[in-house]
């Protein structure tokens, strides 16, 4: 491939072992009245790394994400994205930097069930004002190299979840983001789709293409991710670059290069295995 999935410019960036692609620098989100989603986080992520980010409930994993992805704006600190101040974006702009440099995959695919395959691949072209001819080979090839070429025609509806999310991932990839962006891809999936979406990640992941995944699910995480970072109360606690793992944690509130450390509980809902975040 590698062309296919991240683009050669970005697959070749990647091979180079490039440089810092997302830079946030002590984010803070609050909704309303409550405690802050994310609490002065500072985080970078490198061109070509798979990023799992885990964490329990409320811990800020979705914030986050919507924050890299354009959806939402910090209420103090910043956010690039490959040289760009997504926080300091208008609407119109923040939809034309998701349209340019953003795939999403959700957890329930978003796919549009009166188009038929081929179809929804091809929105986020036709949203960019792309020619229909490179388009429509560019979708072409997407569900070839997805295995699902031959559901071109048929309409998400008549699909299983594993095929409808490969769709969700070749609509994403349709534009060649430097970013793919996964909330949850495996979290509406049975056991055996679960495990063909992990698989994909991890290819796409080995063609180039850099990856940050919102997941509870380990395995995903393991099998995928070169990187995990645990969010508690919309702070790092864990950060697997920074060796930061079981027995490893330094003190709460001691600084670090990926933030200020949290007190994770004894036992979350990850488990205490060492060398993965919970």
């Amino acid at each position: 491939m590698t062309a296919v999935a991240a683009g050669a410019g970005a697959a070749e960036e990647a091979g180079r072992g490039a440089g810092v692609l997302i830079d946030l620098r002590g984010v803070s989100r609050t909704y309303d009245d409550g405690p802050p989603a994310l609490d002065d986080l500072t985080l970078t992520v490198r061109t070509g790394e798979a990023l799992a980010v885990l964490g329990p409930s409320g811990s800020g994993k979705s914030t986050l994400l919507n924050l890299v992805a354009g959806l939402d704006r910090p209420d103090a600190g910043t956010v690039t994205v490959d040289g760009l101040r997504v926080d300091e974006l208008g609407e119109s702009a923040s939809a034309k930097y998701r349209r340019a440099a953003i795939g999403i995959v959700f957890q329930f695919f978003n796919l549009l069930d009166d188009l038929t395959v081929a179809d929804n691949v091809l929105l986020p072209a036709q949203l960019a004002g792309l020619p229909r001819a490179g388009a429509a080979a560019r979708a072409a090839e997407l569900l070839a190299y997805l295995g699902i070429e031959r559901h071109a025609r048929a309409y998400p509806g008549r699909l299983s979840g594993g095929e409808r999310q490969r769709v969700a991932v070749a609509r994403a990839l349709m534009n060649r983001p430097s970013l793919l962006l996964a909330d949850e891809p495996t979290g509406a999936l049975d056991t055996a789709s679960g495990a063909e979406v992990r698989e994909l990640l991890r290819e796409l992941h080995a063609d180039g293409q850099t990856i940050v995944l919102v997941t509870h699910d380990l395995t995903l995480a393991e099998s995928c991710a070169t990187r995990t970072v645990e969010l508690v109360d919309g702070r790092i606690a864990r950060d697997s670059a920074a060796g930061w793992e079981t027995g490893a944690l330094p003190p709460p509130g001691t600084p670090g290069p990926y933030g200020t450390s949290a007190a994770p509980a004894a036992h979350g809902a990850y488990g205490d295995r060492p060398g993965t975040a919970r």
